[in-house]
């Protein structure tokens, strides 16, 4: 099927902070600089302290994505290189990376979209309690605030938090992220809603202080229902286990709900006041007018979904994955029409502009015998989930972007540099990036802006299959 996305879909590539940039130009030392430290934690006991060296090879990755043909490269500033103890004095090495790194973009017509956090909490913060500490919503005020006015003028696109579900959910309940703790579900809880206002009130200063008119979102992720038929029932299913969360039994940290609800309709998740209110801070009912701030745009980090049917009374029942279904590097399940069944579900309840904000493979590439990468699984997975995608946005529904994770290969969190994400390979040795066959894919879908995927995607299978040996 011959496709096309509308005129102005935004195509990009996402990367973070901590994940590529290195620790030089004054960086303080953020909670992922100790959880590496902390044995058994990190596969190999690797870190970002180096990982793509970001910092010193800027302008050749920018000149990557002008190769790539993207207009827009999601990046977020590192909290500890602008404040190196979190709070107080300004590190100006980190202000003036990110000048040069945001004027190259622009002067090659990329746009930025700035995300302010992305994990990499300052270490002297997390001293004081972290996001369990109330005064993480005057901490982070300050951070933005910095940054609205430095970079407010050249900047129109910005999120001010990722993925709540992983830095609470896996950094303080689970402990298998920084800063590595297991607490009661009801501290889980109080920091999470510090961590909410902490958004709102960040979304208020970058309107006051931005000289550009904001465009304003966030990029929560979790898991989706995908419905199992094309039948009303499973669809209704499907979108009923994306949005009710079970409180009869442990939380599901792992969910959109925890960002979407609060942030676009100012309240929580149905059956947590019942449950959690008692433990909540007095008035946290009433925190929930700052929380609620206008977005201009929902971003959605979608990775997969789980795929649901009607049961006879209309409950969502989940359907278990086939023996042997395909899954990535990493161990998720591949479920090409989780971004246009997210997108679709999003757009039905909260009715925001969607904006993929990331979505990938993990894979395991290496360099081939004749210099190379020959990644033909992720193309595959790109074109796989476009094209249900593109059709989601022909029936209607307000998706306008799509960012894919990752630009280069980089420091992958817990799995430390042994699963890669990128379009570009990185040797962490040498610093070398070689684009794979996917970047190549990805250029020319972009400038077809997406008229030709069909046919791309034959092209660059064959061509990967017959290049291979």
């Amino acid at each position: 099927m011959s496709i096309e996305f509308p005129d102005d879909f935004v195509w990009g590539v996402a990367a973070s902070s901590y994940q590529i940039e290195g620790d030089s130009a004054g960086r303080g030392r953020s909670i992922w600089d100790s959880f590496a430290r902390w044995p058994g934690k990190v596969v190999s006991g690797h870190s970002g302290e180096s990982a793509c060296e970001h910092v010193k090879h800027y302008e050749a990755d920018v000149d990557l994505i002008s190769d790539l043909g993207a207009q827009a490269y999601r990046l977020s500033i590192s909290w500890p290189r602008l404040l190196p103890s979190g709070t107080g004095a300004v590190n100006k090495e980190g202000l003036e990376f990110y000048d040069r790194l945001i004027d190259r973009l622009l002067n090659q017509n990329i746009q930025p979209w700035v995300t302010l956090f992305h994990w990499d909490l300052p270490s002297d913060l997390q001293r004081q309690g972290g996001f369990s500490n109330p005064a993480m919503v005057d901490w982070f005020a300050q951070y933005t605030e910095i940054i609205a006015d430095r970079y407010g003028d050249r900047v129109q696109h910005w999120m001010t938090l990722n993925e709540l579900a992983c830095f609470i959910g896996l950094g303080l309940s689970s402990g298998v992220h920084a800063p590595g703790l297991k607490l009661p579900d009801e501290e889980v809880f109080v920091a999470q809603h510090h961590a909410l206002m902490a958004h709102g009130r960040s979304v208020q200063l970058l309107r006051e202080k931005c000289t550009l008119p904001p465009q304003i979102g966030c990029a929560p992720t979790g898991v989706l229902g995908i419905p199992s038929t094309s039948r009303q029932e499973d669809i209704d299913a499907a979108y009923n286990w994306t949005f009710k969360l079970d409180f009869s039994a442990d939380p599901n940290f792992f969910s959109y709900l925890w960002t979407t609800e609060p942030t676009v309709l100012g309240r929580y998740p149905e059956g947590f006041d019942d449950k959690y209110g008692h433990a909540m801070p007095r008035g946290y009912e009433d925190d929930l007018s700052l929380i609620k701030q206008p977005l201009d745009f929902l971003g959605m980090n979608i990775y997969n979904g789980k795929t649901i049917r009607a049961g006879e009374d209309g409950k969502p029942i989940e359907v278990p994955h086939a023996l042997g279904h395909g899954q990535t590097a990493i161990g998720w399940p591949v479920t090409p029409s989780c971004l246009a069944w997210g997108a679709r579900h999003a757009f039905r309840r909260y009715g925001l502009p969607i904006y993929i904000t990331e979505n990938g493979l993990a894979g395991t590439d290496w360099v081939s015998l004749y210099g190379g990468v020959h990644d033909t699984p992720r193309i595959d997975f790109m074109a796989q989930h476009l094209l249900p995608l593109q059709e989601a946005i022909a029936e209607g529904v307000d998706c306008r972007g799509y960012f894919h994770w990752s630009l280069m290969d980089n420091f992958e969190w817990a799995e430390g540099y042994q699963k890669r994400f990128g379009i570009v390979y990185v040797d962490f040795q040498t610093q070398q990036r070689i684009p794979k066959d996917s970047f190549w894919f990805y250029r020319d879908l972009i400038n077809s802006n997406g008229g030709n995927l069909d046919e791309v995607h034959q092209h660059y299978g064959q061509w990967a299959i017959s290049s291979s040996g």
